[in-house]
C-alpha cells in the first residue's frame, strides 16, 4: 500500500458529499473539518460549544470563502443532546456520505456524564456508539458512505473491566480510563464490520493521529510539556483519519496510523493494533453492554 506521501494533495474533490466531524472546533478534528471544505464536501461541524463551532467555521471561511459549512450542536455526554441532534439533521439531509467520530475527552478528573457513565468511557465511546447508531439508516442509503472512528495510541494500555465500567469501585487512575475507551474505539470498529458482513456500505475503518499536539493534552502537564520535542502538527495528525474516510484501497476494519517511528508522526499509512483489541469475545460483549447502556438496539 503506498500511503507514504498521500498527504491532503492527494484527495480528489469532494463535491457532493455531505460529511460530519464531530468534536471538529479544533484540532486533528477542525484541520478534517477543513481539509473536506477545501475539497467542496458540505461538512458539519459537530460541537458541543457553538461559541468555539462558529470560531472554526468563520477560520474555515476565511480561508475558503466558497466553502460550505454549518455548525450542529451536539454533546456526546449527554444521550438526549445526540438524540436530538440525530432528528435534527435528519430532518434537513437525505443522505450522509462521511461519519468521522472524532470528539474525545482525554485524561480529565473524574467527573460522569448527564447520563452517569465515567466521563472518557461515556464520551469517547458510548456517545459515538449512540451517535452511530442513530445516522446509521441513512449511511446504510448513501452508496459509497463510510465511518471512521478515531482512536489513538493509547489503545494499548487499554483493558476494559466491565465489572467496574464507571470506576465506582476502583481508585481512578485516568489515563488508563482514556486507553480503556480508546481500545473501546476500535472493539466498535471491528464488531461494527462483522455485524456489517459482505455490505458493500457503509465501510468503517478506524484511524490515530500519532502524536500530536492538540487541545485535547491540556489537562495532562507531561504530554504538553514532550509536545515540543516530539509532536507533529495538525495537518499531519488529521492525515490518517482523511486517508481512512477518502482513499480508494480502504477496507472495512483497516487501520491506520503515521508511518514513522513508533506510529508517532509520519504520512499515513496501514497499522496494527495491539492483540487485545482483536479479541472478538471482548468486542461482541462490549457491543452488547453498549446496547444495553445507550438503550438502542443497533441498526446493522
Amino acid at each position: 500500500m503506498k500511503t507514504q506521501k498521500w498527504d491532503s494533495n492527494s484527495i480528489s474533490d469532494q463535491s457532493g458529499r455531505i460529511a460530519i466531524v464531530t468534536g471538529s472546533s479544533s484540532g486533528i478534528g477542525y484541520e478534517t473539518a477543513r481539509v473536506l471544505a477545501e475539497k467542496n464536501a458540505k461538512v458539519i461541524i459537530a460541537v458541543r460549544n457553538p461559541n468555539k463551532g462558529q470560531a472554526a467555521l468563520e477560520k474555515i471561511m476565511q480561508a475558503h470563502p466558497q466553502a460550505d459549512v454549518q455548525v450542529m450542536i451536539v454533546d456526546l455526554a449527554n444521550f438526549e443532546s445526540v438524540k436530538a441532534f440525530s432528528a435534527e439533521f435528519k430532518k434537513s439531509f437525505q443522505k450522509l456520505d462521511l461519519l468521522i467520530n472524532n470528539a474525545g475527552v482525554m485524561v480529565p478528573p473524574y467527573s460522569k456524564t448527564a447520563n452517569g457513565f465515567e466521563l472518557q468511557f461515556g464520551t469517547n465511546h458510548l456517545g459515538h456508539f449512540l451517535l452511530t447508531n442513530e445516522l446509521m439508516n441513512l449511511l446504510k442509503a448513501t452508496p459509497g458512505s463510510r465511518i471512521v472512528n478515531v482512536s489513538s495510541m493509547a489503545h494499548k494500555s487499554g483493558k476494559i473491566n466491565f465489572d467496574d465500567l464507571n470506576w465506582e469501585k476502583r481508585k481512578y487512575r485516568a489515563w488508563q480510563a482514556y486507553g480503556d475507551s480508546k481500545i473501546a474505539n476500535l472493539y466498535f470498529t471491528m464488531e461494527m464490520r462483522r455485524k456489517l458482513g459482505s455490505a458493500e456500505y457503509p465501510l468503517v475503518a478506524a484511524a490515530h493521529p500519532g502524536w500530536t499536539a492538540t487541545d485535547l493534552q491540556r489537562n495532562s502537564t507531561m504530554a504538553g510539556s514532550l509536545n515540543r520535542f516530539f509532536a507533529q502538527g495538525i495537518d499531519m495528525g488529521a492525515l490518517p483519519t482523511l486517508y481512512a474516510a477518502l482513499a480508494e484501497d480502504v477496507k472495512s476494519g483497516d487501520y491506520f496510523g503515521p508511518s514513522g517511528f513508533m506510529e508517532m508522526t509520519g504520512y499515513p499509512k496501514k497499522v496494527k493494533t495491539n492483540k487485545l483489541a482483536q479479541n472478538e469475545t471482548i468486542a461482541k460483549k462490549l457491543w452488547d453492554v453498549s446496547e444495553e447502556l445507550t438503550g438502542v438496539e443497533f441498526a446493522v
